[in-house]
């Protein structure tokens, strides 16, 4: 794990994190899951099932996002055949806590271990595709790294190999000389992910630059990438400016890599 504290610093974490505390009641078709990730503080998922023998994606959500945000879009993807796992941060929606950069990042290990758990003792498939967008391309990208032969395939949406360019290219005030290894270290990381990744992004992202996305793409370790770019979309609109090829190339991706199929 990269040290984040170098940037967990309150100058900075206000430019980067947008929690709310919005919830719904859980509809029919999901379940809750509150996974304790420190003494007093737990994090609240949301399962939206279809059928027990289904692809599971285990999903970080974007900043300024909360779980429920995903009761309307969920149903695209239990349409398609695939289940929906979306994670919270601390201080989003019902999670308790502050987030921090490092928080997300550990708390990401233990998020997948409570799922992995929570759906074997339900008898559903615990086999888990691993997808972040935006911000949750942190989470995503640590799993990967860490638990390789223990994950089906990660997507990433909107996403980016590290934070630093990020935050400059926002104009967020970041004066530590140590960034710069950070950076580098950010890279070496992706580079020695090995497993089947699906990159997405907006052609015309302003927030997040096509650039990290196609940077992400090159140092991904892996032989099996794809780099999927939506023409005409931006940050917030990529799913619908391109929802056909969006889910198309998710169906795809999840089928050619689900290896109960052969």
């Amino acid at each position: 794990m990269s040290d984040y504290l170098l940037i967990d610093q309150p100058s900075i974490l206000r430019y980067v994190f947008y929690p709310r505390n919005d919830y719904t009641v859980c509809p029919k078709n999901a379940f809750d899951i509150s996974v304790t990730v420190e003494d007093n503080v737990s994090i609240l998922c949301r399962a939206y099932k279809g059928e027990d023998r289904w692809p599971w994606i285990l999903y970080f959500h974007g900043n300024g996002e909360v779980v429920s945000d995903y009761d309307e879009i969920a149903p695209f993807y239990t349409e398609r055949g695939l289940n929906l796992v979306v994670a919270d941060y601390r201080g989003y929606g019902m999670s308790e806590g502050i987030p921090t950069l490092t928080n997300i990042v550990r708390d990401a290990h233990t998020i997948f271990k409570g799922i992995k758990k929570e759906l074997t003792n339900r008898g559903y498939r615990d086999e888990l595709w691993i997808m972040g967008r935006s911000l949750g391309s942190i989470s995503a990208l640590e799993l990967a790294y860490h638990y390789q032969d223990n994950i089906m395939g990660l997507i990433v949406e909107s996403g980016f190999p590290s934070i630093v360019n990020i935050l400059i290219h926002l104009g967020v005030p970041v004066y530590n000389t140590k960034l710069d290894r950070f950076h580098k270290e950010s890279l070496e990381m992706i580079q020695r992910i090995f497993i089947p990744t699906l990159i997405i992004h907006g052609e015309y992202d302003t927030l997040v630059p096509l650039k990290e996305g196609e940077d992400l793409y090159t140092h991904m370790g892996t032989e099996e990438k794809h780099l999927l770019i939506i023409p005409g979309a931006n940050h917030n609109d990529i799913m619908f400016k391109g929802f056909e090829q969006y889910f198309d190339a998710l169906k795809r991706f999840i089928e050619i890599t689900d290896k109960t199929l052969y």
